[in-house]
């Protein structure tokens, strides 16, 4: 499935890109762990016009998403993500078979991304530490004090993100979003020996069922290696245009 994967994506680059620079298949085909309903993750380097764009289609049986790059626009989302911790372009490229490299810049994209994503995101601010165990304490508050089950659910779905998110960024690791994140919390286990990713979802369906404490006890484990709980002396001050 995954050699099939890569052989159609260089095809498609073939026929529509003949003039890129350098493309590069990324996701789950590439990493060997793609599903029936996986696509292909495609990202093409062109020297301009008409990049950048994304684009979703479908070639040879796989669904396929296509994102159309220029030198400029990588580093646009290199540096968006990056400050977001959720580095998405930089795993594309970084962890990636490459398809096609006309000029070099396949190979030196390639081993500049992963170099990147294997150093870490940059830490936590002090700022940005006590706003996160602020907004988490905040939302156990809410959990605990809902009675509408859909409320709830609700509730706990964002508290088990923002808690999984503390735990990545607050240890210097990538985030993500959706089974990414996932993905990245039981890598963190792994190396760690814990068993986050499975407490906080177990967690989730605690809540649906009716029973909080599951959920309460693993977040505030959590928040308890980041400082605990945080909300009397919370402050954050306003913009200095306004």
């Amino acid at each position: 499935m995954v050699i099939d994967g890569v052989d159609v994506a260089r095809q498609l680059v073939r026929r529509d890109f003949p003039q890129a620079r350098a493309a590069w298949l990324g996701g789950s085909v590439a990493l060997g762990i793609a599903t029936v309903t996986s696509d292909l993750d495609i990202t093409v380097l062109l020297a301009g016009s008409p990049a950048p764009y994304r684009a979703s289609m479908r070639y040879g049986g796989w669904p396929v998403e296509l994102f159309v790059q220029t030198e400029n626009s990588l580093e646009h989302f290199r540096a968006a993500e990056r400050a977001e911790r959720r580095p998405s372009t930089l795993r594309l490229i970084g962890h990636s078979c490459v398809l096609l490299d006309a000029d070099g810049s396949g190979a030196h994209f390639r081993e500049s991304y992963a170099k990147q994503l294997a150093s870490g995101p940059d830490p936590l601010t002090d700022n940005e530490l006590r706003s996160a165990r602020y907004r988490i304490t905040d939302l156990l508050d809410d959990l605990i004090g809902s009675e509408d089950p859909a409320e709830r659910l609700m509730i706990a779905t964002t508290v088990w993100h923002a808690a999984a998110d503390l735990l990545l960024i607050g240890n210097r690791l990538w985030t993500g979003s959706g089974k990414w994140l996932h993905r990245e919390l039981a890598a963190f286990d792994r190396t760690a020996g814990t068993a986050y990713a499975e407490t906080l979802a177990n967690a989730v369906a605690s809540v649906v069922s009716g029973a909080d404490e599951p959920m309460v006890d693993v977040v505030t484990e959590v928040l308890d290696l980041f400082g605990g709980r945080l909300f009397d002396g919370y402050r954050v001050a306003g913009p200095t245009t306004v």
